[in-house]
């Protein structure tokens, strides 16, 4: 740790140089877990360096995601808990780069605070490199940024970005997607990383106690169900493409089925999806009831249930859902591809 960089000006004015210092010290232990072999350790320290190994690829192309949790983290500072939201900020970037059929290579952070207390900042970053051992991306850099007077001394926020790499033959081109075609729901762990300044209303967050049991949660408080991390699903994607040919996927975010699913899906077909096939997690129900909240709202709000959906072949469908399930996806199928230009139909 840097023990000769001091200012008490700095300080002064809410900046505490050495904060930062304890905290990178911190961190250490977790981005070392996120390493491979590719990740440069060249002096200069001003740039995350990445050796890009290119090896049986034809053309390979650059794939970026960026994001943030968003108000999600609201509830971290409610419940004093900030383990969890790091891992929720790699999966939305990197769930999102799997959907042009790209492999994540690495992952930098950003982390603004009011107030640098190094014990929070290595519990969020914690939660970065475990976003980043699942998803199989080295944590190459970062940036903590200290700010009072911007943010009030116990908030943060948090955002990050991922890299990732396909070869440009493999590229998922939805002219590909033809009728007939099924469609697949990999399940998501809860409400992820979407619809949180909704679901700080229907709850009443600010106001409630999060720890209390609830029966329709089975026994889980609304805090810890709320809390409960996006789900990545970059290592068995991947399985799946090696296993056959995928021709869309869509990462269920915010604007729910209605807005993500057609974005994969070539002008003039559509998305026929069987409600009573969707298993729907008894957090939206209880969204639902306790907020008045139509149908309709909810499929165009939340995931229902369903992180992430895949277009195959009808007849490749049963050995997709082998390879999901063999890699730890209990998937199942939802629908099919129609001729309409609905985007998605309920029924």
């Amino acid at each position: 740790m840097n023990t000769n960089s001091k200012s008490d000006a700095y300080a002064a004015a809410g900046v505490d140089i050495t904060a930062g210092y304890k905290a990178v010290e911190l961190m250490k232990q977790h981005i070392t877990r996120t390493l491979t072999s590719s990740v440069l350790n060249i002096g200069g320290g001003f740039g995350g360096l990445f050796e890009l190994d290119t090896q049986g690829m034809e053309k390979p192309v650059l794939v970026s995601g960026t994001d943030g949790v968003g108000t999600k983290l609201k509830l971290a500072f409610l419940m004093d808990k900030h383990d969890t939201v790091g891992i929720d900020c790699v999966a939305m970037c990197v769930n999102d780069v799997i959907c042009c059929g790209a492999k994540p290579l690495y992952f930098l952070d950003y982390i603004a605070c009011g107030k640098n207390v190094p014990e929070k900042i290595e519990s969020i970053v914690s939660g970065v490199a475990e976003g980043c051992v699942q998803s199989g991306t080295a944590l190459i850099g970062g940036e903590t940024a200290e700010m009072p007077g911007f943010y009030p001394v116990d908030e943060y926020d948090l955002a990050g970005f991922t890299v990732g790499v396909v070869d440009k033959p493999k590229i998922l081109d939805n002219a590909s997607v033809t009728e007939g075609d099924v469609i697949l729901a990999l399940p998501s762990s809860g409400v992820h990383s979407n619809g949180f300044s909704l679901v700080r209303r229907v709850f009443d967050v600010e106001h409630s106690d999060l720890t209390v049991p609830v029966a329709e949660l089975g026994g889980k408080s609304i805090g810890e169900t709320l809390l409960t991390p996006t789900k990545i699903y970059v290592k068995p994607m991947l399985a799946l493409f090696d296993a056959v040919k995928v021709k869309a996927v869509s990462h269920i975010t915010g604007g729910g089925f209605y807005e993500n699913i057609p974005r994969s899906l070539p002008k003039g077909l559509s998305a026929k999806i069987e409600k009573a096939a969707v298993r729907v997690l008894p957090i939206f129900d209880l969204i639902a009831k306790r907020g008045g909240i139509t149908e309709r709202d909810m499929f165009n709000t939340f995931n229902m249930g369903v992180g992430m959906s895949a277009v195959v072949a009808k007849e490749d469908a049963d050995k997709a859902l082998e390879v999901l399930r063999a890699n730890g996806e209990d998937a199942y199928i939802i629908g099919e591809i129609v001729r309409a230009d609905d985007g998605v139909i309920l029924w």
